[in-house]
């Protein structure tokens, strides 16, 4: 045999290194029990390939986000396999990994119920224990065809395949087609008998052995291919790990999630509500709620004055034509609420504020003295959402955005996009997030018609962006073809306090909507100059930042949000009065204060203001009245007894300008 030059790169690093013809890749990884893939090219592949000449080589661990996909991936291989060992008769739809785990859509007659999730569990441990191998091979249209007779959704989504629709198969379908060659991965028992096989483009595990950790967490009921038109199929959900401890992490932390729930929370503490009589996706905040809210706006208005902007307001419907000339019809019509007519005229509800602040700047000439120029407001938009995926706050149909536009010079622009980035990152910290990274959106090259623009603008907007993120310091992350229309945009991604990720701000750069709206203004000689816009939402929409919020603290607010500040509890019916007039005191120094007077026992208001999560209680009885104090007790049980008034209300009032959580 010859010898064939391949590149192995370990973290950036290229080494050269010589093998012989037929290596397969598992044999460079071999004393390396977490490579379960190799990137070849750029491309992933099975452990099983064959080492061509000139080949980069890098190894993909189980534990990196593409060795989660593929050892995901392969668990709804062996999900699939054991639900057939089960049901014969049940037919295969798809089955692609997803964030934290894997799904498989069934055809069955009868639902699947939790049982029937431990019956195939325990088949499942069973494949696993068996080593069945992964094994790819290549078959034409045809061939799979006949294998796959019996396998209905395959045969669509072959023909659809065939068709050069491959893009129109199913959400998550393309784990199993595409527009190249055809695979199908069989499971091959220790004896050489093919055990079960599916359509699939891979890469899988070697073995069904290197599943180390799995769980099945529920079924649901899932349309084939997305659409409310199709047969109503059976979907399994399950997780997959690298580990047993990290399985239990991942099961800690959802669990964590479920008693974070702001839904859930907000129904509890009473902050706001999503009545039927409204509609999917419009909520309402009561009183408690609107506390927060109001808060929150009044805080990013003065924040938004501080960095020079200007407020301003806009209504909440327009006729048509306006967002025909910003260019959203038809990029975003699927989004918009449909069209209402009126006076020979069509009305869409604002799904954004942008071509209404271009009106704005329009309304009169304007001179590079005035660049950049900033405007800003609370704009109630609307976004029909599709029902399956509104959740609560954090994605409605009806939400308020703190919309801000900024226009400025060709030159001012790299100045503003990182002035704009480190207002968003202020204000994230001041409202407790802290840990969080870059996400930079730029354009897909492949399907230029979707987006407006010159290449030399997309450079030029995208260069800006990327130089903005570089020198920030924080983590950036690629995101191909996630731009905008008019532009690319830094998308600003926060960890919670259980580490998930939350999408907030977005700083995104606009040369569309100038031009279709023919801004300008006078330069310093003279002439006539586009602006270039830049949008930035601190908070993206403020219902879903309350969500976020909620969560983040399981509604344990600091006490600059608190809806309550303070509880007061009287001991008895006679302390009523005295801690009526600490409350009094409290007010002028502006806080919120509550005093329980009502009937229960002490220990019972305690236990109350624990549960509304009320960060201070000052409790009053006798001999606190004849001392002019209070017992000042924290939201964690810890409690100083006589503090006199004047300094229980410092202490207060300085925890809420800190704006600190205790």
């Amino acid at each position: 045999m010859s010898d064939i030059k391949i590149a192995l790169v370990t973290a950036g690093a290229r080494e050269e290194k010589a093998v012989t013809t037929g290596t397969k890749a598992w044999e460079l990884y071999a004393e390396e029990p977490d490579v379960i893939a190799a990137r070849v090219g750029g491309q992933l592949k099975d452990l099983a390939y064959e080492l061509e000449d000139g080949d980069e080589v890098e190894a993909v661990a189980i534990d990196s986000k593409d060795g989660h996909d593929i050892l995901r991936h392969s668990t709804a291989h062996v999900m699939a396999q054991a639900v057939q060992d089960i049901w014969p008769d049940a037919r295969l739809g798809i089955g692609p990994p997803i964030e934290n785990g894997f799904y498989y859509d069934f055809d069955v007659e009868v639902p699947f119920r939790p049982e029937d999730l431990e019956k195939i569990e325990t088949r499942m441990r069973k494949i696993i224990k068996e080593g069945q191998r992964f094994s790819r091979r290549v078959v034409s249209d045809h061939d799979a065809l006949v294998e796959l007779k019996d396998e209905p959704y395959k045969v669509e989504l072959i023909g659809l395949k065939g068709a050069g629709k491959a893009e129109d198969a199913a959400e998550g379908a393309s784990a199993e087609v595409g527009a190249g060659e055809l695979t199908i991965y069989d499971n091959i028992r220790r004896d050489g008998e093919v055990a079960w096989s599916d359509l699939c483009r891979g890469p899988h595990l070697p073995t069904t052995k290197r599943i180390p950790a799995f769980k099945l967490m529920r079924s649901a009921a899932a349309y084939w291919r997305g659409n409310e038109k199709n047969k109503q199929l059976q979907r399994i959900y399950g997780t997959a790990w690298e580990s047993k401890e990290a399985l239990a992490d991942h099961l800690h932390r959802i669990e964590e999630a479920e008693k974070r729930d702001h839904r859930k929370l907000g129904r509890d503490l009473d902050l706001y509500s999503f009545p039927d009589e409204l509609g999917s996706g419009l909520a309402v905040f009561h009183p408690k709620g609107g506390v927060i809210k109001r808060v929150m706006e009044d805080y990013v208005r003065q924040r938004h004055i501080e960095e020079g902007f200007e407020y301003v307001g806009t209504p909440h419907i327009s006729k048509e034509g306006l967002f025909h000339t910003s260019g959203h019809l038809p990029y975003y019509a699927e989004t918009m609420y449909p069209a209402m007519e009126f006076e020979n005229a069509k009305y869409r509800l604002k799904a954004m504020s942008c071509p209404m602040h271009n009106l704005i700047y329009q309304s009169r000439g304007r001179s590079y003295r005035e660049l950049p120029l900033r405007l800003f407001e609370f704009g109630g938009v609307y976004r029909l959402e599709k029902s399956g995926v509104v959740h609560g706050l954090t994605r409605v149909r009806g939400m308020t955005q703190d919309d801000s536009h900024s226009y400025v010079t060709q030159e001012q622009a790299p100045d503003e996009v990182k002035h704009l980035l480190n207002f968003c990152l202020g204000l994230f910290r001041d409202f407790g997030l802290d840990d969080f990274y870059l996400e930079l959106s730029t354009r897909d090259d492949k399907n230029k018609d979707k987006f407006q623009g010159s290449d030399e603008d997309w450079e030029v907007a995208t260069a800006i962006l990327q130089k903005v993120a570089d020198e920030s310091g924080l983590e950036m992350v690629p995101d191909p073809g996630g731009a905008a229309f008019y532009g690319p945009k830094i998308s600003v991604q926060a960890r919670d306090a259980i580490g998930r990720t939350w999408q907030m701000s977005t700083v995104q750069y606009d040369f569309g909507q100038p031009a279709g709206f023919g801004l300008e203004y006078q330069a310093a000689d003279g002439t006539r100059q586009q602006p270039v816009m830049i949008h930035s939402a601190k908070f993206g929409s403020i219902e879903r930042f309350i969500g976020v919020l909620v969560e983040h603290y399981a509604g344990a607010f600091p006490p600059w949000l608190s809806p309550v500040q303070v509880q007061g509890i009287p001991i008895a019916e006679r302390h009523n009065d005295y801690l009526a007039d600490v409350a009094k005191q409290m007010r002028a120094r502006g806080l919120r204060v509550e005093v329980d007077d009502s009937d229960d026992r002490m220990q019972k208001k305690i236990r109350n203001a624990q549960l509304q999560k009320v960060p201070f209680m000052v409790i009053a009885g006798d001999q606190d009245i004849e001392a002019g104090a209070v017992s000042f007790r924290y939201r964690d049980g810890h409690q100083d007894n006589g503090v006199p008034v004047a300094e229980a209300i410092e202490r207060v009032a300085a925890a809420v300008a800190s704006r600190e959580q205790v």
